[in-house]
């Protein structure tokens, strides 16, 4: 793991030995529990190191997040980049929301043996958990590793952040073609592209795009539609 504290420091962020320590434990329940159920295709310690931990970190360069803030992290997964988020900045509130609840086991176990405080685990799609009043325009934060176009993932995240917030979409990249999409659902949905960051894990060749809107309205309560709806353009 000293290779993860190699690469943040390039961005400005030092580690702690009990980070580190929650870090590598991390690897060590995900590389276990990937035996039994699909986490990850991603599973040799340095391609850990640099392809999750490292690009879910990758975000504090832009954004100041030694806050105390709400952050949703919108379809987490094997929690990406909810808990190395966490880990490396406690004082944040996280909620990690997933659609399949043997993932939620996997991060509740995580949780845990990582002793983390103020982290919880929701089982809900985006598209339910949206038009929940205990989650919806509740968070200072919504960010999202998920694959899916930048309008999908719009209409995923934008309706649980509250005005003057900011939804952050990690892409691989930004294309043109779904930039202008994109652009066109986040201003229906209450939203305004305000910066686009591309950039390199530090030491790689790994690309990643951050794509910061920030929420300037309230989304209309026809939004987000059902489940599947999302992946048709929005009127």
């Amino acid at each position: 793991m000293d290779r993860l504290n190699s690469i943040t420091k390039q961005f400005g962020l030092e580690l702690s030995d009990k980070q580190i320590e929650q870090f590598s434990k991390y690897y060590d329940i995900l590389v276990e529990w990937n035996k039994v159920m699909n986490l990850t295709a991603i599973t040799e310690k340095e391609d850990v190191i640099i392809k999750h931990f490292a690009d879910s970190l990758l975000l504090s360069k832009y954004k100041d997040l030694h806050e105390n803030i709400d952050v949703i992290d919108v379809g987490t997964g094997a929690g990406f980049p909810g808990i190395p988020l966490k880990i490396a900045f406690p004082e944040l509130n996280i909620t990690l929301m997933d659609s399949l609840n043997k993932r939620l086991k996997f991060l509740d176990e995580v949780i845990d043996e990582l002793g983390l405080q103020d982290i919880h685990t929701v089982h809900s799609r985006a598209e339910d958990g949206g038009r929940e009043e205990m989650h919806r325009e509740k968070y200072d934060l919504a960010v999202s590793r998920a694959v899916a176009n930048l309008a999908t993932l719009s209409e995923w995240c934008i309706p649980f952040v509250k005005p003057g917030g900011y939804f952050v979409s990690y892409k691989s990249n930004a294309l043109p073609e779904e930039m202008r999409d994109g652009k066109k659902a986040i201003r229906i949905l209450g939203g305004q592209v305000e910066n686009i960051f591309n950039t390199n894990i530090p030491e790689t060749n790994n690309q990643r795009s951050f794509v910061f809107v920030k929420k300037i309205a309230n989304t209309n309560n026809k939004y987000p539609r059902k489940a599947g709806a999302a992946k048709k353009p929005i009127a």
